[in-house]
């Protein structure tokens, strides 16, 4: 009897869109809450790609609809990493929290593997607010989103287009394109960017002759003491117990070469500047990516938008570090704008 009981359980489950969690093969790395329920859930974009996320929700909920937020990040990384850790400590303070893989990474579909795009990057955030919105226990018209890192400048770019997504918060985010088109600080000219996409589109070439992508390169498997010190504060991050997991690209992998040319040529946040919904911005005040978000706040407009830099915070600090990420600072915004 137990076990019709153990399969009518997953059955609902799978008819509901979830899949069945194991609670007891705990495969992020944090700490798990005993304060928060977690399931497993899937879910599509407009693309038709099947995303997979993990849904945090507070154990002590009530009967009622909840304000919600959906999680990604950091670029390259999955659910069980940073996502996971906002979203389990935004539902430990009440929020219904969705940490989910971005299309071609992680547990979510799309082929090939490990390619990004701007387009179809930020249309995952959009389709994380469409299943939420189809929660019972969710309230539509309360949801809002957090993007970590790359996953940041995707955020404010969704939050761009897609009015139901009410308030972002973006922590130590990277604008992608910006990056990748010009160089850290903006280095590299158009005759740069003009050797780069020939290269790129050679490469092209060789993987179709091929039949496979050529990786990009990642971070290093040891470091050497040469590299620049974000470079040492990824590998502290990924390659260390603090944040390794198997199904990360930046702990365990590499991007396609070519997914480059997406990011290059398709900017986003040309319309941050008409974002109307609240906007919270965090950055650490000795991180090397602390520009991107200085330069995007300048072009935000209204009274709804606010910037915050963490004293002595670097990069990845606000990827997991409990003491500087000001998870109190997150709740209030969350709350005086998702209500």
């Amino acid at each position: 009897m137990k076990y019709l009981a153990f399969l009518l359980v997953i059955v609902i489950a799978s008819y509901a869109g979830f899949k069945y969690y194991d609670a007891t093969k705990w495969d992020k790395v944090f700490p798990k809450s005993d304060k928060v329920d977690v399931t497993k859930v899937t879910f599509h974009n407009r693309y038709g790609i099947k995303l997979v996320g993990d849904l945090y929700v507070p154990k002590q909920n009530e009967n009622v609809k909840s304000p919600a937020i959906a999680v990604s990040g950091p670029f390259g990384a999955v659910k069980e990493q940073s996502s996971g850790l906002y979203a389990q400590e935004m539902a430990e303070r009440g929020f219904i929290a969705l940490a989910f893989d971005p299309s071609y990474t992680g547990e979510s579909g799309g082929q090939p593997r490990h390619t990004s795009s701007t387009d179809i990057n930020t249309e995952d955030f959009s389709a994380a607010v469409d299943y939420l919105s189809n929660l019972p226990k969710v309230d539509a018209d309360k949801i809002g989103i957090i993007g970590i890192c790359g996953f940041g400048g995707m955020g404010l770019n969704a939050a761009a287009q897609d009015t139901r997504i009410k308030a972002t918060v973006t922590s130590t985010m990277y604008d992608m394109s910006r990056v990748t088109a010009n160089g850290y600080f903006d280095s590299q000219d158009a005759e740069g960017r003009q050797k780069m996409r020939q290269a790129l589109n050679v490469q092209r070439t060789e993987d179709y002759k091929n039949g496979s992508y050529a990786p990009a390169d990642g971070l290093p498997d040891k470091l050497s003491g040469d590299e620049p010190q974000f470079v040492q504060d990824y590998f502290g991050y990924y390659k260390t117990p603090r944040g390794f997991h198997k199904r990360s690209i930046n702990s365990n992998g590499h991007w396609n070469k070519t997914s480059q040319l997406s990011l290059m040529n398709m900017p986003i946040l040309t319309y941050s500047n008409e974002i109307q919904s609240a906007v919270l911005m965090l950055h650490g005040e000795k991180a090397h990516s602390r520009y991107f978000s200085e330069d995007v706040f300048k072009k935000l407009t209204g009274e709804n938008k606010e910037l915050m830099i963490i004293p002595e915070a670097n990069h990845v600090d606000l990827y997991d570090n409990k003491g500087k990420i000001p998870f109190d600072k997150i709740e209030e915004f969350f709350k005086v704008n998702l209500k």
